[in-house]
């Protein structure tokens, strides 16, 4: 067991210096070496004070002004960190076969006030309603063993994106102009592509699958997508298209446009659903749960996605229209389109829709075990340095899992002892 322990000891200190190479100047190395080990030692908070404490107990405030200042105000670059992460976490993944996916994703980040950087009123995933929070927006790697960030960015609401005062006393950078959440996920899948990350289909939940632009977008640069929608999106019902352009009369422009008429128009895919025969649903499972067999019931049926195409000249290429529909229910469920191969299967269709509850799990972790939504400053520059380290933590575990499966504990992370009698801002019975 001890030399287990060391080993892990040794791949921890050399994945800290391959962080650390990432960053340039050597006054640097070691508060991202303390902040890393203060992400991944025990303790209920992890925000800079009590990191501070259980990495270096007797020198506290040295140590809290350091990891500060590395943290919200020193100039080093937070995606250089999370390249050396994705390197790090896909080198493992690789081992065990190609990336899956790349599921898009954002998560909100309760707050209260209104001066930390992002802060509005708006929803909240984790909450499930409207309520003030800061949401940031990620692109991550998964397959069904393992899912880390890779790409992470706060969402700017317009209220903050237009305002000048909140934008300097934020430090938000000139070149960040307000994107809707679809708009940053496809700049982040862009940038990707550009480092030369392998490809893969996209997946994502009906924020984002139900703007025609971002499918469109993903199709232009040639990416299979699985991503959700809702109810209302309309489709031409399987084996149905729009009429052709209408027939040249002899005068003016000849017609170029395709049509729809009273009796041929498209259908929700609710619609579609309820006109699907009984033969058309079958019963599929994705994976196995800690509860048994995790299974549903659902329909893959090829259609053509209908938003405004009155303004075309051709009818928008066929798609798969996959539906969960469970025996239980009144009611389909959920749906998504998707444009992987005519030859896809109903089951893989259904796998990498399922995919998405890896990064529900990883957030969870991000924020219970390794303090995603604990950093307490409110500035832009913060804000992103302290989820790089967090996500880049998080990459260590994953890999780590990953390569020696079942997990070991890191017993090379032990928390100091602290000065008898000291608790630290934001721990249990601080004041």
């Amino acid at each position: 067991m001890p030399n287990l322990a060391n080993a892990r000891a040794q791949r921890f200190r050399a994945y800290v210096e391959r962080l650390t190479a990432a960053l340039g100047h050597q006054d640097r190395h070691g508060p991202l070496r303390d902040y890393v080990t203060g992400l991944c030692l025990p303790g209920d908070r992890k925000s800079i004070e009590p990191m501070a404490a259980r990495v270096d107990p007797r020198h506290v405030r040295a140590r809290h002004q350091s990891m500060h200042h590395f943290v919200a105000n020193a100039a080093w670059d937070d995606g250089a960190v999370l390249r050396v992460a994705r390197d790090t976490v896909l080198a493992t993944m690789d081992r065990h076969g190609p990336v899956a996916a790349w599921v898009v994703d954002d998560t909100g980040i309760p707050k209260k006030g209104r001066h930390s950087v992002g802060v509005a009123r708006q929803y909240c995933g984790v909450l499930g309603k409207q309520d003030n929070c800061q949401v940031a927006v990620s692109v991550s790697v998964a397959d069904e063993r393992a899912s880390v960030p890779v790409a992470y960015r706060l969402y700017l609401p317009e209220v903050w994106a237009n305002d000048r005062r909140r934008r300097r006393a934020a430090g938000v950078p000139d070149a960040i102009q307000f994107r809707a959440k679809w708009q940053i996920a496809l700049e982040q899948i862009t940038q990707l592509t550009t480092e030369g990350v392998s490809p893969a289909p996209v997946v994502a939940d009906a924020g984002y699958g139900v703007v025609t632009a971002f499918r469109e977008a993903l199709t232009a640069q040639g990416i299979p997508y699985v991503v959700g929608i809702s109810t209302e999106t309309t489709v031409w019902a399987p084996g149905r298209a729009p009429l052709p352009p209408r027939k040249y009369a002899g005068r003016g422009r000849p017609p170029t446009l395709v049509r729809r008429t009273r009796r041929h128009r498209p259908l929700s895919v609710q619609a579609v659903a309820q006109q699907l025969p009984a033969a058309a649903w079958r019963t599929v499972t994705w994976r196995q749960g800690t509860r048994g067999a995790m299974r549903s019931r659902f329909a893959a049926v090829r259609v053509r996605p209908a938003h405004r195409d009155e303004g075309r000249s051709t009818p928008r290429p066929e798609e798969w229209l996959l539906i969960e529909w469970p025996r239980a229910e009144a009611a389909p469920i959920k749906y998504w389109l998707s444009t992987l191969p005519p030859t896809a299967t109903r089951a893989q269709l259904v796998q990498l829709a399922m995919l998405r509850w890896r990064i529900e799990r990883d957030y969870q972790e991000l924020k219970d075990e390794l303090g995603l939504e604990h950093f307490e400053g409110r500035g832009w520059r913060g804000f992103h340095h302290h989820a790089s380290l967090c996500i880049a933590a998080y990459a260590f575990l994953a890999a780590e899992r990953l390569a020696h499966f079942p997990p070991e504990p890191l017993a090379f992370l032990r928390p100091a002892r602290l000065p008898k009698g000291f608790a630290p801002r934001g721990a249990p019975g601080a004041s």
